[in-house]
């Protein structure tokens, strides 16, 4: 394994792809409006390390009014996010380039978000540096930073077993053995340690149940989490050190959940954190309250607040769009300290409008809702909950969606090819919500089938059925491998469910 460009990350095995929706510029503007921060127009977008670039791939093909770069040094990956563009009819720079190369390209525009997913924990403080440099020189004033990173104290358990993959690797790793092998072979050797009931496992009770989750791990995941040279997890005011030279400050978390403090924090943990002045010890403390793991944040520059009329008439602006079936409208929420069910009072006449899943404006939900006697406040509560849980999107200006809905289209027939041979990619695009939406691969086939002139799930099964019989492939049914016709039979029973559960509402959505 090279270790001149790579920079000491893992590359001889593919990075996962993954699709995240908080890299999503048009996402980025309800979670700040929600908490009275203002949020920019996003015309030019960034993202830094994407990885196989499926989220740039698919935001680049559903917002045509948004200029997309980024880079990712490992070539292979750039080659395919390259690809997946060009097969959506779109545009986007993206480059293979290492971070100090690509940072200092004088043909790069200021931008109005950038964003950073599974690369600040990664990388080397040379690297910070040159990621902080640029954000301060290339993001505007009031533009979004989107980042994400492995936090403390929740790694502090678990870090001391990441040294021993890794320093196991390292010292006892194979020539030619690969970091799959070598990632088994310290598993294994960690295992067999334990067995010898060293003090650390006994006074960290938890470490042997992690390490037991860590073994059931996808071995591509854990190559890239835990074996990469670099691996620095931090806590969030070593975040805010850093990015304080970016003259950026933090807004809110992506993931709206984690504000939630009735299923995170006990009411003693609540009423402390809300008599802390401090920001940064708020978030500190709410990280230690919930022994936080990953943080997903967004942060501005110049953060700018929205008192009274000023958040209300920007909310009443933003368009939302139901994103699941009627029977998966979620009844309850969960946290790290438990789950709360969803007032019927305050969600259903919310679900009564979105049902028709066509895009609405807060403000007409605002008025729908208030004839049922819900307020504002708890309107606003309940769309961050539904958002965090992936029940309702943001939805793009109807302008934006027709133009989008060609490029979407051409993305998600090459995406669905690619199903032909492996289920690897799991999401199709959306013009409506100007993002992702899960598409696991048998539902990939079908649309495929549909696409290709099948009428009904005995079509569609039966297209699904010919690709996989093809391979000599057969499906899984509790554990147990399929035989002969009931391989079909299944398919047609999938294919019905599809079509009367999934298909509607990616119909809605533009798919």
């Amino acid at each position: 394994m090279s270790t001149e460009w790579n920079a000491g990350y893992v590359t001889d095995v593919n990075y996962t792809f993954g699709y995240y929706g908080e890299l999503n510029p048009l996402r980025c503007r309800l979670p700040l409006l929600m908490i009275g921060r203002h949020a920019p127009k996003i015309e030019n977008a960034c993202e830094l390390g994407f990885g196989q670039g499926l989220s740039v791939s698919i935001h680049a093909a559903a917002q045509p009014g948004v200029n997309w770069y980024g880079t990712d040094f490992n070539p292979a990956q750039a080659s395919f996010a390259s690809e997946m563009v060009r097969l959506a009819g779109a545009e986007a720079k993206l480059y293979d380039q290492a971070f100090a190369e690509f940072c200092n390209r004088p043909d790069l525009p200021d931008f109005d978000f950038i964003g950073l997913h599974g690369i600040w924990t990664w990388i080397s403080d040379t690297n910070r540096g040159v990621l902080v440099d640029f954000i301060r020189r290339k993001l505007r004033p009031g533009g979004v930073l989107y980042i994400s990173y492995n936090t403390l104290p929740g790694w502090s358990a678990s870090a001391p077993i990441r040294h021993l993959m890794k320093r196991h690797a390292d010292v006892m790793g194979a020539p030619g053995q690969g970091v799959i092998g070598q990632t088994d072979a310290a598993l294994n050797f960690i295992e067999q340690f334990f067995a010898l009931d060293p003090i650390y496992a006994k006074a960290n009770p938890g470490a042997a149940e992690r390490l037991k989750m860590i073994k059931g791990q996808d071995r591509q995941y854990l190559a890239h989490e835990y074996m990469n040279r670099d691996w620095n997890p931090m806590y969030f005011a070593d975040i805010e050190d850093w990015l304080g030279d970016a003259k950026v400050g933090f807004a809110t978390s992506a993931h709206t959940l984690d504000n939630l403090n009735e299923v995170n924090l006990t009411p003693a943990q609540a009423e402390f954190m809300r008599n802390l002045p401090d920001v940064s010890l708020r978030e500190t403390i709410r990280d230690y309250c919930m022994n936080q793991q990953f943080r997903r944040d967004y942060w501005v520059r110049g953060v700018r607040a929205l008192v009274g009329h000023e958040q209300l008439a920007a909310m009443r602006e933003e368009r939302v769009v139901l994103t699941v079936a009627r029977e998966d409208l979620p009844a309850k929420v969960r946290g790290v300290k438990g789950e709360a069910g969803l007032i019927d009072a305050i969600y259903q006449p919310i679900y009564e409008l979105l049902l028709d899943y066509k895009p609405h404006t807060i403000l007409e939900l605002e008025t729908h809702v208030g004839g049922k006697s819900v307020t504002f406040t708890q309107l606003n509560s309940a769309l961050s909950i539904l958002l965090g849980l992936g029940a309702i999107q943001p939805a793009a200006p109807g302008r934006d969606v027709s133009k989008a809905k060609a490029r979407t289209q051409a993305l998600n027939e090459a995406i669905a090819r690619h199903s032909l041979s492996v289920g690897d990619i799991a999401y199709f695009a959306s013009p409506v919500t100007g993002g992702g939406i899960p598409a696991q691969r048998f539902h990939q086939l079908f649309w495929l089938g549909k696409q290709n002139g099948g009428k009904t799930p005995t079509d569609w099964a039966e297209a699904a059925w010919s690709v996989l019989r093809a391979q000599g492939q057969v499906l899984l049914k509790e554990g147990v491998a399929l035989q002969g016709e009931d391989n079909l039979t299944e398919l047609k029973s999938q294919a019905e469910q599809w079509g009367s559960k999934v298909l509607p509402v990616w119909t809605a959505l533009g798919i």
